[in-house]
């Protein structure tokens, strides 16, 4: 199954693309977790930028699914789940053979349009978390499921 995380912003602190890539190369066999960094849109004001700056995004975004991917956007008003209810929703998708793509906004959120294409929107949290971070709190959540899936002693109820 494929996981691929679409992230709008490219000048992430190192720490963060090597815990991705970690992440990445732990997931092995059935699951392949992929990064597209997108850059975000280069003037962010208040008001119509950057609803200026959120199509903009959104056009680039949108490019980048297909038809086969099953759309899950991350948004703090999204549904929550715990690290086991995350396992059983992914096992379900990979029984219906469909590739994930995880989408993260840039600075201003996501337009509507990402959002409507969407079959899930996920929080991680309610807490206010910096991009960089919810880069790598996905990855790991994506890795500690699978391993919750391989019955591996990762995770600890």
């Amino acid at each position: 199954m494929l996981l691929r995380v679409i992230a709008v912003g490219t000048r992430m602190p190192a720490w963060v693309d090597a815990a991705v890539e970690d992440y990445s190369r732990r997931l092995r066999g059935a699951w392949r977790l992929e990064l597209s960094a997108l850059s975000p849109a280069s003037r962010r004001q208040a008001g119509g930028a950057a609803i200026a700056a959120k199509a903009s995004e959104a056009r680039r975004i949108l490019a980048l699914l297909s038809a086969r991917d099953l759309v899950v956007p991350l948004d703090e008003r999204g549904e929550q789940f715990s690290t086991l209810e995350l396992a059983q929703w992914l096992e379900a998708r990979r029984g219906e053979g469909r590739d994930l793509a995880f989408v993260i906004g840039g600075p201003d959120g996501l337009s509507d349009e990402v959002l409507a294409r969407g079959r899930l929107r996920w929080s991680l949290s309610r807490l206010t978390l910096p991009h960089a971070l919810v880069r790598v709190v996905l990855a790991e959540q994506l890795y500690r499921a699978s391993t919750v899936l391989a019955g591996h002693p990762y995770h600890r109820s």
